[in-house]
């Protein structure tokens, strides 16, 4: 069983994500945790990613397994170092590229092959898996996604900047040659805007029949 959840930074698709895994038994896929890593890797080895080349034959070389839900790059768990505002200022820039977007995308299927999973990012139910046996699309405002955001904590930054920041994030993921953020058509759409975690599980769990 594959279960896809697509949407914009802040709508808490990670979290509901996890959650669901845990009840269902299954197991969890963060698509942007691949991407992440080679943008993380590119800033420790000091790779231009402007260089659409060079970046590309870099992302290539890199290992990446996802092991108890958490990114093992080269061999190393780097989960905890993914959402730096280093690695969120240039993770676009590098999954905006198609080749580095097929790398990934056969990666994660091939990932999938054995087991039941529960994946989420920007465009699982549309390019990765559109065949998955169910498609959820969440949404959110700009001022709830920013603040949820903000409440993480992992950023240096305001919440007036955060905003800013997923603003043009957002704007880059929809006009993407490839992997663009949309709503394929058979997704349920959640607006989860005025919705607590734990009601958009509910409204999940209810839509899929185990």
């Amino acid at each position: 069983m594959v279960i896809a959840i697509d949407g914009p930074a802040g709508t808490g698709k990670s979290t509901i994500a996890h959650i669901i895994a845990e009840k269902l038994g299954i197991t969890y896929l963060n698509s942007g945790s691949f991407y992440r890593a080679i943008t993380l890797a590119t800033l420790e080895k000091n790779i231009d990613i402007t260089d659409d080349k060079t970046l590309i034959d870099f992302a290539k070389k890199q290992q990446l397994d996802y092991i108890n839900a958490r990114l093992v790059l080269n061999g190393t768990d780097v989960e905890d170092k993914l959402h730096s505002d280093e690695v969120d200022s240039r993770v676009s820039k590098v999954s905006s590229i198609p080749e580095i977007r097929h790398f990934v995308n056969a990666r994660l299927r091939e990932i999938t092959q054995s087991q039941s999973i529960i994946c989420e990012g920007r465009d699982m139910t549309t390019v990765v898996f559109p065949n998955a046996d169910y498609k959820f699309y969440l949404d959110a405002s700009i001022d709830v996604q920013a603040e949820r955001r903000f409440k993480q904590g992992v950023s240096n930054l305001s919440l007036e900047e955060i905003k800013e920041a997923i603003r043009k994030r957002d704007e880059i993921d929809k006009n993407k040659k490839e992997g663009a953020l949309k709503k394929a058509e058979d997704a349920i759409y959640l607006d989860t805007s005025l919705l607590t975690i734990t009601q958009v599980c509910e409204i999940i769990l209810g839509k899929i029949h185990v």
